[in-house]
């Protein structure tokens, strides 16, 4: 499909986060009542604290979560997610220095995501995402449509929606910011 990626993304962003934790939840998308997860080699500390867990209930010696494990689940969390969000953060720079020598170039693109300041635009070839601001949409004032994920034209009813696809003029790129501003080429 075309829009494959869209649904992942639209799918992936409408799940909980994950945390660790010591109580056994399961696994929603697998039906399975017990589960637990890890990778192999070990990379993390929590893929031992998991190695260790299963040894012990291996050996017979099956206890409850301690103090202790709920407290690391806790902080494991949030330093994979303190972690994540450097990743992300270099990963935005790169794009946007990238980016930051095609300022006025054309581009085709796919509508990510619908707010009601603008759309989100991310490039086909290179899987940039910038932002086209509701206030260079000059053809017309735009609704924001939540339940559909479209910004339509109240005169024309012109209708940017999830999925479009749209060409698209870098207009500014923001290292600082890590932000890059598109607008339409009609």
């Amino acid at each position: 499909r075309d829009d494959e990626n869209i649904i992942k993304t639209v799918v992936l962003r409408t799940m909980k986060q994950a945390t660790y934790t010591p109580n056994n939840e399961g696994h929603f998308g697998l039906a399975f009542e017990d589960y637990t997860h890890f990778t192999s080699p070990i990379r993390r500390y929590p893929d031992l604290l998991v190695h260790r867990a299963i040894k012990r209930a291996l050996s017979g010696k099956v206890r409850g979560p301690s103090a202790r494990m709920l407290e690391l689940g806790a902080h494991l969390s949030m330093t994979e997610r303190r972690a994540d969000d450097a990743s992300r953060d270099v990963e935005q720079w790169l794009k946007c220095e990238y980016m930051s020598d095609k300022v006025g170039d054309n581009f085709n693109g796919v509508i990510s995501g619908v707010a009601g300041f603008g759309l989100f635009v991310e490039l086909s070839d290179v899987f940039v995402e910038g932002l086209i601001s509701v206030r260079d949409l000059r053809d017309d004032y735009f609704i924001f449509d939540d339940v559909h994920h479209q910004l339509k034209g109240e005169r024309n009813g012109k209708i940017y929606r999830l999925g479009d696809m749209i060409k698209v003029k870098i207009a500014s790129v923001n290292l600082d910011d890590r932000k890059i501003d598109f607008i339409p080429v009609n």
